[in-house]
């Protein structure tokens, strides 16, 4: 294996550290974010449910007004009562009081039918709550747990990054763009070897996809420190050493 080639292998192995303990570090991230979320969504729901409930608490106090006046109105229609001098008169008046009364009857139907949706609602408001406030204690202790293996797994990144950076000193410019192109696309895994599954046959797979490759590919990597890459994969191929004698 010439130079190019070992230099990128030896880079390989640190990019899969480093996609190893990406994910680890994404995995006791997304717990957290999880619950978060979760919180969010129910205080959004509250603020939902919050604001509906002031709606119709407003509404109610629509319906009070209208009672009042309604009730107010009937007290002056009873005093014009006992001033009236025609059995027509009072007759008329009497009907609108009745007729005030009803507007009264059915407003006190709705008040009581918006008051019952309040209370709905605000139970509904102190069960989500009550959810709320579990989520986010078991979000608090998720970081608290977290918060170690976090700082474990940050420290390690960071020393790795240097050591990769590192390795990638000795790649020229142009591979390195190519295997970082490909590193980013596989999660880490830029390179695969050539297995032989039957050198005799010519027979080989990649070692990334699984898929078939020419004869061609193994033997220039025999002979040749180039990058090639798997026609179904894209990734750079290399032999293992264990292969590297027929």
């Amino acid at each position: 294996m010439g130079p190019i080639l070992a230099s990128l292998l030896k880079l390989q192995v640190i990019e899969h550290d480093l996609a190893h303990v990406r994910r680890r570090l994404r995995s006791k991230q997304n717990a957290v974010g999880a619950i978060q979320r979760k919180v969010d969504e129910l205080k959004a729901r509250r603020d939902e449910m919050t604001a509906q409930a002031r709606n119709q608490q407003k509404e109610t106090d629509q319906f009070e007004l209208q009672r009042a006046c309604r009730e107010e109105d009937i007290t002056q229609l009873r005093g014009a009562l006992n001033r009236t001098r025609t059995n027509k008169e009072y007759s008329a008046i009497l009907t609108q009081i009745n007729t005030y009364k009803a507007d009264n009857s059915k407003l006190e139907e709705a008040i009581l039918k918006v008051m019952e949706g309040v209370d709905t609602v605000k139970a509904e408001i102190e069960k989500v709550n009550a959810q709320m406030e579990a989520e986010q204690k078991r979000c608090d202790l998720v970081k608290q747990t977290n918060a170690e293996e976090v700082a474990k797994l940050e420290s390690m990144l960071a020393e790795l990054q240097a050591k990769r950076a590192d390795a990638a000193s000795d790649v020229p410019g142009e591979v390195l763009r190519v295997f970082d192109r490909l590193a980013n696309a596989k999660d880490g895994e830029a390179m695969a070897a050539v297995d032989v599954v039957d050198a005799k046959r010519e027979d080989f797979t990649c070692g990334g996809c699984y898929m078939s490759l020419s004869a061609e590919h193994f033997n220039a990597l025999l002979s040749r420190d180039e990058i090639r890459h798997c026609d179904s994969c894209g990734r750079i191929l290399y032999i293992d050493a264990k292969d590297l004698v027929r």
